[in-house]
């Protein structure tokens, strides 16, 4: 096999991965190792560069100083070290956003739902959750010139609430083949939380070769619910929930343009007397993993409110939107 050299400063630095490097030409990768590396969802050198080495040792079987050396290699060959802040904001200049439908709802977050990031969204039954949901997975297919990334959707569907027939009405009324549309959505119904963990950690095995531009979860939190019950359970549940957030956070760092979304369900503290009682679930957990943090409300009629309550780089603010029988309006 030929020698391939580390990439040089002079070469493009902003790409999320070297396309010239494979798995098996890492040093100290053979045949059981490569195996091993792809049935634990591990297909490229950006996601090795990116996972922790307690979780490598345990989802591939490899021993601690192989993982090391495996982790390191990969680090060295995508330059994740330092770089200087200018390098990033040219990269965010020319960063892709996906148009939700509605122009007020775009302008909340800044012109669409950004790649790169993890955004979600929570809000009481009804307030337009997984609606939204339906909408992105057709408008992530439409051109780049109509708010799109011409690519495909994954939806991963806990709570059964997925409806070919809304994909079928949103994408009529944006003049797509609804057939078309139907096919570039790949659907997974998690049953508990163990098979929706298990759903993620097997994305990427499919996300290159469906051309997957935008991942789906909706909702995180439901099985989690259900199944953790008591405060005994707290613990633990949070741990693995924490672990499931950061590998939806690994699928929006390894691609170019790729953005998260996952719906939240809500609860009321008991305690608030004045104010809003209503509280995202999950915790700080789930605050801290999400990088940008929405929550509905219904409004009069078919309107909803859409509020900023996190994020980087936009101030709390608040708009309306419309659910219709097309989809997404203002």
């Amino acid at each position: 096999m030929a020698e391939k050299k580390a990439p040089t400063n002079g070469e493009d630095e902003n790409s999320i991965s070297n396309p010239k490097y494979e798995l098996d030409d890492l040093p100290g990768v053979g045949e059981v190792t490569l195996k091993k590396l792809k049935t634990s969802g591990i297909i490229s050198i950006r996601l090795l560069a990116m996972y922790p080495l307690s979780r490598l040792m345990e989802d591939a079987g490899i021993g601690e100083k192989t993982a090391k050396k495996l982790i390191k290699a990969a680090q060295d060959i995508e330059q994740m070290g330092f770089k200087s802040a200018d390098v990033i904001w040219e990269k965010r200049k020319v960063m892709r956003r996906i148009s939700t439908g509605g122009q007020n709802l775009d302008d909340l977050l800044g012109g669409g739902l950004e790649t790169g990031a993890v955004t979600e969204v929570f809000g009481e039954y009804r307030t337009g959750k997984t609606q939204l949901a339906h909408q992105l997975c057709v408008n992530v297919q439409r051109s780049y010139e109509d708010g799109g990334l011409e690519g495909c959707a994954l939806y991963i569907d806990t709570e059964g609430t997925f409806r070919p027939e809304r994909i079928i009405q949103m994408a009529s009324a944006k003049d797509i083949d609804y057939k078309q549309a139907l096919q570039n959505i790949v659907v997974g119904r998690a049953y508990n939380s163990d098979h929706q963990i298990l759903l993620i950690k097997e994305a990427s095995k499919i996300i290159e070769e469906k051309n997957i531009k935008l991942v789906i979860v909706d909702s995180l939190i439901g099985h989690f619910r259900s199944e953790y019950i008591g405060r005994g359970t707290l613990a633990t549940r949070q741990q693995i929930l924490n672990t499931h957030i950061h590998d939806l956070l690994r699928i929006s760092e390894m691609y170019d343009e790729m953005a998260v979304f996952f719906t939240n369900q809500v609860s009321s503290k008991p305690d608030v007397f004045y104010g809003n009682p209503i509280t995202a679930t999950g915790g700080n957990i789930v605050a801290h993993g999400a990088t940008i943090r929405i929550y509905l409300r219904k409004g009069k009629g078919e309107q909803r409110v859409a509020k900023i309550i996190d994020a980087p780089n936009l101030p709390e603010s608040d708009a309306i939107f419309s659910i219709t029988e097309d989809g997404i309006i203002d």
